[in-house]
């Protein structure tokens, strides 16, 4: 580790005079640990970190426009195709975190126990209202119900919610049970998160990323991307809720 850091340090931050700025978009799924990671590479390097959090529709844009940007921590799929695209520099893709899906429900509401997959089952059946996106963790959602052979009877109290935290929607009362990656669901007031789906139910959605084309710091890009598979960058992830992947 103290190699990797000492590489580092000579290649972001050789002097005050050449601190830069590099730009990284990532997606609601990664907020957490991108916020954590940032900063700590920013006290590193002396250079500054600028996180823009992006609806997916608008990220996708801004790659696809060429957008002035540096770095994007999508799902691999999302790279690679972009990388396929021209959009992001070959050999540059870099998987670095992933995250379980858990549960939440309103602050001060009672609290159903998920301790085992039929627990799980009954809680759902029970509950009056349950949401989850229709993409990463919703997807993980989707199966689960499946799996339970509950989707069916769940399908007329299932809401789909889209373009913000799940847990938001939990905690405006939208909803009873939401279901969404563990640490989009932590940093939301009002919301409680009660615990993980089961172990035989659990699967997790990843996340890498890539240095832009329109990037006009690749070399510093390049040290970001190292940072956040390196030692120091695991324990910064797992505050946030997420784990290291790579």
């Amino acid at each position: 580790m103290r190699i990797l850091t000492l590489v580092l340090l000579a290649i972001s931050f050789a002097a005050p005079a050449r601190a830069a700025e590099i730009t990284v978009l990532a997606g609601m799924g990664v907020i957490s640990g991108v916020s954590d990671l940032a900063p700590a590479y920013e006290k590193l390097t002396g250079h500054t970190v600028t996180v823009k959090f992006e609806q997916a529709a608008a990220m996708n844009q801004m790659i696809n426009s060429g957008a002035p940007a540096d770095i994007a921590a999508l799902q691999p799929e999302q790279v690679d195709t972009f990388i396929t695209q021209g959009k992001m520099v070959a050999g540059t893709k870099t998987n670095f975190a992933q995250a379980g899906v858990g549960v939440a429900v309103k602050t001060g509401a009672p609290r159903p126990d998920i301790s085992t997959a039929e627990a799980f089952r009954n809680a759902m059946i029970n509950a009056r209202s349950i949401g989850y996106s229709q993409a990463g963790s919703g997807l993980i959602a989707a199966k689960v119900m499946e799996k339970l052979g509950i989707a069916d009877q769940l399908k007329s109290k299932t809401k789909f919610i889209n373009g913000l935290p799940v847990a938001e929607a939990v905690a405006k009362g939208e909803v009873e049970i939401g279901l969404q990656q563990i640490n989009v669901i932590i940093p939301v007031e009002g919301a409680d998160y009660i615990g993980p789906l089961p172990k035989e139910l659990q699967d997790t959605v990843r996340f890498a990323a890539g240095v832009l084309t329109a990037s006009k710091q690749k070399d510093l890009a390049r040290a970001f991307l190292n940072f956040i598979v390196s030692a120091d960058a695991g324990p910064l992830l797992r505050r946030s809720g997420m784990e290291p992947w790579h």
